[in-house]
């Protein structure tokens, strides 16, 4: 997350299956169609991703810092496995600082390109660190629900597309430069959900109230696993949404809190320390692969794959 800003996700037998797998619960809820649950993430590939995103700056002067030789390698690491995995990846290119920073856009097949669902994360730590929580928790958690939607070769009616951005620390450079390379295309976009910092070691749950639409999707997710939530204002301005959302796109998310300091009510409604901050290694060297809550980073990745098997349904 981009610090120079201003402070601030009983079916019936027979022939009435199917039309009850789509109809209405016994809560009166829409259910959906059975084939349209999203599956479970496994949180030991997430954080295997992390690990391998912590021997890239282990490998690259401690950082994967924009301009620097491990964000490149972070770039290449995500967009070998993607390419593996069936998706069409492209590596778009920006200047900033005097260096070069790079984007991943990555297509998964079919769907209507006039409706585009994105799902995106920044992928550059501070110099300071190497990022493990902002952001390799985001870019890791979309990773793998970008790998499950090519395992289950799911076919959405809406078009799917994940990023992975540069140099967000800058402020949110490379999202920008993405978003201005849209030019009339930005109408084709449908909503742009953003994951910034979501397995902080003190974990809130906060969800973007930036459209109605996207966080009722996330706020009734959450409500069915009984944990509560409110609504994210730490980051207001200062992560990759902030491109798209004054640019017209619909945006939502979630995140798990940064130097915020976590209040009594917080920490009785999702457990941790009152008093401490959701994450004292934010932007520190001490941001490294310890520096993670996998509960936080469980139900959150899961909470990503429910939202787009859902919105691109």
């Amino acid at each position: 997350m981009n610090k120079a800003h201003i402070r601030r996700a009983a079916l019936a037998t027979g022939a009435a299956t199917a039309l009850a797998a789509t109809l209405f619960t016994a809560a009166g809820a829409y259910a959906g169609p059975a084939s349209a649950e999203a599956p479970d993430i496994d949180v030991k590939a997430v954080k295997g991703d992390l690990d391998q995103l912590q021997s890239i700056a282990d490998a690259n002067g401690g950082n994967r810092a924009h301009g620097k030789a491990g964000y490149k390698a972070s770039i290449d690491f995500v967009k070998e496995k993607l390419d593996k995995a069936g998706f069409t990846t492209k590596v778009e290119e920006f200047d900033n600082g005097g260096a070069k920073g790079y984007n991943l856009i990555a297509d998964w097949k079919g769907g209507d390109e006039g409706k585009t669902v994105m799902a995106g994360a920044h992928l550059d730590s501070v110099p300071a660190g190497p990022g493990i929580n902002d952001n390799g928790s985001g870019s890791a958690g979309i990773l793998e629900v970008a790998l499950a939607v090519a395992k289950a070769n799911l076919k959405p009616t809406k078009h799917l597309r994940f990023a992975w951005f540069g140099d967000e620390e800058d402020g949110m450079v490379g999202s920008k430069a993405y978003v201005d390379k849209l030019g009339a295309d930005k109408s084709k976009i449908d909503s742009y959900l953003n994951f910034d910092m979501i397995g902080s070691p003190n974990p809130g749950y906060f969800v973007y109230d930036d459209d109605t639409r996207l966080e009722k999707v996330f706020k009734d997710w959450f409500a069915t696993k009984k944990i509560a939530t409110e609504k994210e204002t730490e980051g207001d301005g200062r992560s990759d949404h902030a491109s798209f959302k004054d640019a017209g796109i619909p945006v939502g998310g979630l995140f798990s809190g940064a130097d915020y300091i976590k209040t009594e009510k917080q920490a009785k409604d999702w457990g941790g320390t009152a008093g401490k901050a959701f994450d004292a290694c934010y932007h520190q060297s001490c941001d490294t692969s310890k520096n993670l809550d996998d509960k936080a980073l469980d139900t959150n990745t899961d909470a990503i794959a429910h939202a787009i098997w859902e919105l691109s349904s």
